[in-house]
């Protein structure tokens, strides 16, 4: 027996700006008897090197993500309809601990997956994308990686310590939970240590399309590239909100000139409808420093074209739970 999935609450009869503030106005997963897909939160911001304040970012997200509506006309998809979100709250993550989070990440995540949940994760900073990688990596072996950020995050350390908001793909490369045939940054911008950075980013196996290729090569050429490199393999999508240009998203923690407009980094998710997606986040907004939730709302509408990408290859017949 196929049972409807519950949606949000009904914006006719309860305004947008009242009641809870799950994300996208969903129901708790704790209120239905399983999902499809679960938005949960890390606040955790002890990784990082500059501004704090990303431990903040899942509740402005959910609060962002109050005008979101339940049809996607740019995917043609009502991913709310066509299979269960639901919200699975945040993972309580020690705050003075980095190896003790990381480990809480690690299990929560792996917990939330155990049935086949797929989850689409609001940090915190972007350390708990290792442990994230991990836990589908658990799942699925290793991973193609698809890594929006102005960043390249795969230093070694910073002050000796190996786990930061900038060492988490260095330490999934060595570690062997990714594809080395298939990752991917992009929006990569600004001034880097030294040449070295580049060359040993290009020993990780890692491929770059920087912000300025976008601006030249435009929206499809960068879609045709990115889908050929990751093929037909288990791909996770993580999204800095620093891939944007701080005209687009001001509250974060280490800010770039010269980044991608929220507009090309949709059109760009857009165009991986039929990858197999096994998971995502969008990690480092800092409220604190956020105007007008300019970067709140981005990260809200990043969160919701990921469950959207989801939805489409998630889309079938659900069996009522007993």
């Amino acid at each position: 027996m196929t049972t409807e999935p519950r949606g949000p609450v009904d914006s006719s009869r309860v305004p947008r700006y009242a009641g809870p503030a799950t994300f996208a106005r969903l129901p708790r997963l704790d209120e239905v008897p399983r999902a499809d897909i679960a938005v949960v939160g890390v606040p955790f911001d002890t990784g990082v090197s500059y501004r704090p304040g990303a431990r903040f970012a899942p509740a402005a997200v959910r609060e962002a993500s109050r005008l979101l509506r339940p049809y996607h006309p740019a995917l043609d998809v009502s991913p709310f309809a066509t299979v269960q979100v639901a919200d699975a709250g945040d993972i309580p993550v020690n705050p003075f601990d980095i190896n003790e989070a990381i480990e809480t990440v690690e299990h929560e995540a792996s917990r939330l997956q155990s049935d086949g949940t797929k989850l689409v994760t609001i940090g915190g900073d972007h350390t708990i994308a290792l442990p994230l990688l991990r836990a589908v990596a658990k799942r699925h072996g290793p991973v193609a990686v698809l890594h929006f950020d102005a960043h390249l995050d795969t230093w070694d350390t910073y002050f000796g310590a190996e786990y930061t908001h900038g060492t988490p793909f260095r330490r999934a490369v060595e570690e062997g939970i990714v594809d080395t045939e298939a990752l991917s940054h992009v929006g990569t911008r600004g001034p880097l240590y030294g040449k070295r950075d580049l060359e040993e980013d290009r020993r990780l196996g890692f491929g770059i399309v920087t912000s300025s290729d976008v601006l030249r090569r435009g929206v499809d050429e960068t879609v045709d590239a990115l889908r050929q490199r990751i093929g037909d393999r288990p791909l996770y999508v993580s999204v800095d909100i620093d891939v944007l240009d701080p005209a687009h998203a001001p509250g974060t923690g280490t800010p770039e000139a010269g980044g991608m407009t929220s507009r090309e980094l949709l059109e760009i998710l857009r165009g991986l409808a039929g990858l197999n997606l096994v998971g995502g986040d969008v990690v480092e907004v800092a409220p604190a420093y956020d105007h007008a939730d300019i970067t709140s709302v981005a990260a809200s509408h990043v969160a919701y074209d990921l469950i959207s990408l989801f939805t489409l290859d998630s889309a079938g017949p659900r069996e009522e739970q007993t």
